[in-house]
């Protein structure tokens, strides 16, 4: 009886000594795991309380922490006090929001370079996710590795491509955070900008280049060399002549040679025609203002013709110096494919330029030069100069008003 007595008062003054904090609900505690697996985790807390993580608290982290061995130290969140076995039910959940919202906002803060995995895609970009944190990154922000290059901007088939990411990771830089709702939006491009810097820096304006065509587009190619730089070659830097369509020209996976004309931090602009000899530097002898000659119509537009005298030399017929009868139209006279017999009226070597007249046509003084890469003239322009055209022609002087001279009197 004095033993329990005697025991009773040792235990009392170790409490004394060492009281136990009973935690409440919310509070972040530390714990021993007794045992793990992936169903439920056991937590000694303090050799006083035992605690249990289970079920969604363990979240989806179940396979990282089944395999931490008894005696580990872990901390989690308590959100029940009590469960129907006397035990505290703990929650990595919490605990690991808590951590992850701190790594975001840790790298937001310090323009640091985080991993995410991707969940979803939908038309904008896709849904990541930072340990329990979701975030978007959208599809403007991919690394051009990664960005969806598709002919037309097809909607569908952009979204068909972001889907094959889909569960795996990228490395991104935080854009901006939403401290109430706990989400992010990354970019990806950010992050690879900053590991391409140092790789940039080795080249200069002029330096030559050899990559891989990784996308065709319209406006022109996109390649990829030393160690996923690219670049662009704009289609009126891919050949001294004019390109219809860059398809009939290359493919994706050909190799091709360019020489850089611009570096805009990450942005590289690409020339292939310039390690091209230039066609035009020799013109002048093989062409005279005056001389007739054949021309294949390679385009018809509302304001002239384009017209390939050779594979190299394109000219400009504008529609001032065709023959047309009134009232006909170009496209009445003239078709793509087709031959005509054209007198050349100015040649401009320096400015790439050579325009062309009707054969038949009485010389006149050519209109002003138009650049051969701007094959395109506006709907409102064109509008425009039709109604002043019609206006000169129809617009005639009006006749004085007679004047009235009143009847004589009697």
């Amino acid at each position: 009886m004095s033993q329990i007595k005697n025991d009773k008062e040792e235990f009392t003054k170790l409490l004394d000594h060492d009281p136990v904090a009973i935690p409440k609900i919310g509070d972040n505690v530390s714990g021993r795991i007794i045992s793990a697996s992936k169903s439920e985790i056991k937590v000694d807390i303090g050799g006083v309380m035992t605690g249990v993580i289970r079920g969604r608290e363990l979240y989806f982290n179940t396979n990282e922490y089944a395999k931490l061995p008894a005696g580990t130290e872990i901390e989690a969140t308590v959100v029940d006090l009590d469960n129907e076995n006397g035990e505290v039910e703990l929650s990595f959940r919490h605990i690991d929001e808590q951590k992850a919202w701190s790594l975001i906002q840790k790298s937001y803060n310090d323009k640091t370079n985080i991993r995410v995995r991707i969940l979803d895609a939908n038309r904008g970009g896709l849904i990541v996710a930072s340990s329990q944190l979701t975030g978007f990154l959208p599809v403007s922000q991919l690394a051009p590795n990664n960005y969806p290059r598709v002919s037309g901007g097809d909607k569908t088939k952009i979204l068909e491509k972001l889907k094959t990411l889909v569960g795996s990771e990228l490395e991104v830089k935080i854009m901006a955070i939403d401290e109430n709702e706990k989400k992010f939006i990354a970019s990806e491009k950010d992050a690879w900008q900053d590991k391409q810097k140092d790789v940039i820096s080795r080249y200069k304006v002029g330096s030559t280049v050899e990559g891989t065509i990784t996308a065709i587009t319209g406006f022109g190619i996109f390649i990829n060399f030393d160690n996923d730089l690219e670049g662009l070659i704009h289609i009126s830097e891919l050949a001294w002549q004019r390109i219809d369509d860059i398809n009939e020209l290359y493919k994706i996976g050909d190799k091709i040679k360019a020489e850089i004309i611009s570096i805009d931090g990450s942005k590289i602009f690409l020339s292939a025609k310039k390690l091209i000899n230039d066609p035009w530097r020799d013109v002048a002898k093989k062409y005279k203002i005056g001389q007739k000659v054949s021309g294949l119509v390679l385009k018809v537009n509302p304001f002239g013709l384009f017209v390939e005298l050779d594979k190299d030399i394109h000219g400009l017929a504008h529609v001032s110096q065709l023959t047309l009868k009134p009232g006909q139209k170009i496209t009445d006279v003239y078709s793509p494919n087709s031959k005509a017999e054209f007198t050349i009226i100015s040649l401009e070597p320096e400015n790439h330029r050579l325009g062309l007249a009707s054969a038949d046509k009485k010389p006149q003084k050519a209109s002003s030069s138009v650049n051969l890469t701007e094959d395109k003239k506006t709907d409102n322009q064109e509008t425009k100069d039709s109604k002043e055209t019609t206006v000169k022609k129809t617009t005639t002087k009006k006749p004085a008003p007679k004047k009235t001279v009143p009847a004589k009197t009697k």
